[in-house]
């Protein structure tokens, strides 16, 4: 079957559209609820609140830019830093767990982490906007 030959360019369009969207549900439930919590959080870490801001940045904008392959790497790159931080903020003492099921208990995080990584280095791949070859 033809669909099942090796595909490079296909499975970086379905790692993009997994991890852009699943991230950029995130972002939509803090457009439509705030990100007072994570407010909260920075302020207790005394850090400024203006920085509240880089959450709409990791989860909307770069998700989006990750979605539609325009400037893939440095969205991805984007979207990893908000991953660190997310991870350094909300989750430090989860690190070294693992949950009921045994698995690791930041392994969502890892795992949007991860894949930016993946993408970091090899780009949007031909179904990607930014992709000169897909406009000829």
């Amino acid at each position: 079957m033809k669909v099942l030959e090796r595909n490079i360019d296909l499975g970086l369009l379905i790692l993009r559209l997994s991890v852009g969207v699943l991230m950029l549900m995130h972002g939509i439930a803090k457009l439509m609820h705030g990100a007072g919590g994570i407010e909260q959080m920075l302020e207790a870490s005394g850090l400024p609140a203006f920085i509240v801001y880089g959450v709409y940045v990791g989860e909307v904008i770069a998700p989006l830019f990750i979605i539609f392959g325009f400037g893939t790497r440095i969205a991805a790159a984007i979207f990893a830093f908000n991953m660190l931080v997310a991870v350094g903020m909300a989750h430090s003492g989860d690190i070294f767990t693992v949950n009921e099921a045994g698995g690791w208990t930041i392994e969502l995080q890892a795992l949007y982490f991860f894949g930016a990584v993946a993408l970091i280095f090899t780009g949007g791949g031909k179904y990607a906007l930014s992709n000169k070859k897909l406009w000829d």
